[in-house]
């Protein structure tokens, strides 16, 4: 059980309690409404408290979130934490582990990891990704780690992407704008088409191989398609190494050279802003100093931007990389 306390001040006073959870704590409706039901879910000093209740000054609040984990298979795999505390983890998740569970893959998830870390701690084992990358793509996972955090972070963490492209893009930063669906129905594969999803890949070059055969590109997606830097970096005639599905040569990488570089959120619970960087696998570090790409110097300032850089609609980003009309 996780529980939270709260002092009322002065300021707080004659609230009810449901409206000083959700518009004063950001507690979503769900959670208030889950919480009412609990015979401990809800106390006001001490004794159990209807969500229409009114508060007072000195008053203590408390709420108590129940434990929900299911029950996972162990797995015993180091997986390197970049941040941990009771309400959020993140990973550096490492390639081959899938996030969660599915019929294909049961053992070995990063689900699994996060539960028995959890058992060990005596905690609760809920897995809740805020965010999610597929198998062979390394690097940042942000996990919320009770009710309340889900619904703070729920499309509140902002990502940086970063791979190794076939050739140099041109020009070396841009905005590309196409519409993805499954090629086959039920099937993983995806293809631009005019009938699908909008899909809007802003992209930059931070380093390339002096012989323009590859390059490190960094990425910002301002929509969250599957596949959709891979699909997006294929289809302009970039394709990732090692990403066989969309085209991308294997001789040199094993799997889709891409990886969540970085997170950047505000706490759900202490309101700090949080920025982490995911360090580059041991793999895709080779690869760049195979190719005498200098990356070091370029990926956490990258990353760090996220920081500095306010956030920005669809529209708004369009709007940047638009292209001015010529004059008749």
């Amino acid at each position: 059980m996780t529980t939270f306390r709260y002092s009322i001040t002065a300021a707080e006073a004659g609230d009810e309690i449901q409206h000083f959870l959700r518009f004063k704590q950001g507690i979503s409706r769900k959670v208030v409404i889950s919480l009412k039901h609990l015979p401990e879910g809800i106390l006001l000093n001490g004794q159990h408290a209807r969500t229409i209740d009114l508060l007072h000054e000195g008053d203590t609040l408390e709420i108590n979130l129940p434990d929900q984990a299911r029950r996972l298979p162990p797995c015993e795999i180091e997986v390197p934490r970049l941040y941990w505390d009771r309400d959020v983890a993140v990973f550096n998740k490492p390639a081959g582990m899938p996030v969660h569970q599915s019929g294909g893959h049961i053992f070995g998830t990063l689900a699994s990891v996060y539960a028995t870390l959890c058992e060990k701690e005596g905690s609760a084992g809920t897995f809740r990704a805020v965010n999610r990358i597929d198998k062979d793509t390394t690097g940042a996972v942000v996990v919320a780690r009770h009710q309340i955090a889900a619904g703070k972070l729920w499309k509140a963490v902002t990502k940086r992407y970063v791979a190794v492209v076939i050739g140099v893009p041109q020009p070396a930063e841009g905005l590309i704008d196409l519409p993805l669906e499954r090629e086959i129905p039920l099937e993983m594969k995806r293809v631009v088409s005019p009938d699908g999803e909008r899909a809007v890949t802003e992209y930059k070059v931070l380093a390339a191989a002096a012989d323009g055969s590859c390059a490190l590109v960094g990425f910002i997606l301002h929509t969250g398609r599957t596949h959709q830097i891979r699909v997006h970096m294929a289809e302009k005639g970039w394709p990732l190494l090692g990403d066989e599905l969309y085209g991308g040569p294997m001789e040199e990488f094993s799997r889709q050279a891409l990886h969540c570089a970085g997170v950047a959120f505000t706490h759900p619970i202490t309101g700090e802003q949080l920025c982490l960087v995911a360090p580059l696998p041991q793999d895709m570090a080779a690869l760049l100093e195979q190719k005498e790409i200098d990356w070091q110097p370029v990926l956490t300032p990258f990353v760090e931007e996220l920081l500095t850089v306010p956030p920005t609609t669809v529209e708004e980003i369009t709007e940047r990389y638009r292209k001015p009309k010529k004059k008749p």
